[in-house]
């Protein structure tokens, strides 16, 4: 038996999210996100099946994430968000770099000049990230400067939202504003329309003024809402995710703010699962695992399953989660270990090894989200797409 999970990866549910999103913001271009592995889905097949279904471009975090693509043979634009220290590969690679400062847009020209190759970029604005950007009273000046530069056509101008799940829009609509007096002021003096885009996954469901011309989700795409997910668990856990429209289908909608008052039914894409590696029995008073933290209270059925921390399944799920086996949920007992992870199959009854085990998405009737694994490691579902996701081999599914 191979080490770790599969990640089951429903294309059709990825092209349905798309197009969700595409009637949301109202047939605007769509840049979509597939860095990090496309969320941990697998970059290559999603972009694939995204440009496929009417994305616009794609936006990745790093160069090599552009040049891996372009290897499998994707054609469409790539903008490459945050990296640009190989500048040479954005022309042997035909990527689109985003610009934060004046010095990186120097040697971007100087490059261009060489090769007589005028090249498109978008320019990043700070206007409340903290991150990566151009600021300060210049920006204006900056961008005027980058724009007339040699060999550099300002192709795009872009900002990134500081709260992920616009729960509070108060600064969300500061920074919508601040880059809004901006590009108005750019257009002005450049005499042409700049294309904008600023609106993540939360800012399309809950922040219409920010779709500007363009829309840049990422959590969406893969069937999560940012919107449904508190980074602050209460004491109690929230109550799942409302369903319409065929199972698995997480509603957004009839809610003050959200997009049109309409319902948005977004479809979770990734359904991850083991196998039962082997199975014990042990009586009452039986430690299981590191450390002597749960100690069965009676006669008990044990699975053990092929993967643990170092297949991106983490130590804080001790004691802590519940996986589907036969579409009944079974709780997770003892520390998870680097390799293994134990599972109470008591209650379950003809079960045996080899029998699959769904850590994340549907069996039967039951399932299990990002956001209830996110809830319960105190994360963010980004975070648990990402981290099993990407330590998961790959299989896809391409029809309905």
């Amino acid at each position: 038996m191979n080490r770790g999970a599969i990640a089951e990866i429903n294309l059709p549910a990825i092209a349905h999210n798309l197009k969700t999103v595409s009637k949301a913001v109202k047939k605007r271009p769509v840049i979509a996100v597939v860095k990090a592995d496309a969320y941990g889905h697998g970059c290559i097949e999603v972009s694939k099946r995204l440009i496929q279904e009417g994305a616009s471009s794609l936006a990745v975090a790093y160069i090599s994430e552009g040049i891996l693509l372009r290897g499998a043979g994707i054609g469409a634009p790539i903008i490459v968000l945050f990296d640009c220290e190989d500048i040479d590969n954005f022309f042997d690679f035909d990527l689109l770099p985003v610009l934060h400062d004046t010095t990186t847009a120097s040697a971007l020209s100087r490059v261009a000049k060489k090769r007589r190759y005028t090249i498109k970029v978008h320019v990043k604005i700070d206007t409340g990230m903290g991150r990566l950007g151009l600021n300060g009273k210049h920006i204006i000046e900056d961008i005027v400067r980058i724009a007339n530069m040699e060999g550099i056509e300002l192709a795009g101008l872009m900002s990134h939202f500081s709260d992920a799940d616009l729960s509070d829009r108060s600064y969300a609509a500061a920074q919508l504003k601040q880059f809004n007096m901006i590009r108005e002021a750019l257009c002005k003096k450049l005499k042409k329309r700049i294309i904008s885009h600023m609106a993540n996954s939360a800012a399309v469901l809950n922040f219409e003024d920010a779709h500007l011309d363009a829309v840049r989700p990422g959590l969406m795409l893969y069937g999560y809402s940012p919107l449904s997910y508190n980074p602050n668990p209460p004491d109690n856990p929230p109550p799942p995710p409302l369903e319409k429209g065929g199972k698995g289908g997480f509603e957004s909608g009839g809610h003050d703010g959200i997009i049109n008052s309409e319902s948005i039914i977004l479809i979770p894409a990734m359904k991850v699962k083991t196998k039962i590696l082997c199975m014990r029995n042990f009586p009452p008073y039986s430690p299981i695992s590191y450390g002597r933290t749960f100690i069965t209270k009676r006669q008990s059925k044990i699975g053990v399953l092929p993967l643990g921390y170092a297949d991106g399944y983490n130590r804080l799920f001790s004691n802590n989660a519940e996986m589907l086996v036969r579409g009944r949920r079974v709780p997770v007992v003892g520390r998870i270990c680097m390799d293994l992870t134990m599972v109470d199959l008591t209650e379950i009854g003809d079960v045996r090894e080899g029998d699959e085990v769904v850590i994340l998405g549907q069996q039967g009737n039951e399932s299990i989200t990002a956001h209830e694994l996110a809830w319960k490691t105190q994360t963010i579902p980004y975070e648990i797409l990402t981290s099993i996701g990407s330590h998961s081999k790959k299989e896809y599914i391409h029809e309905s």
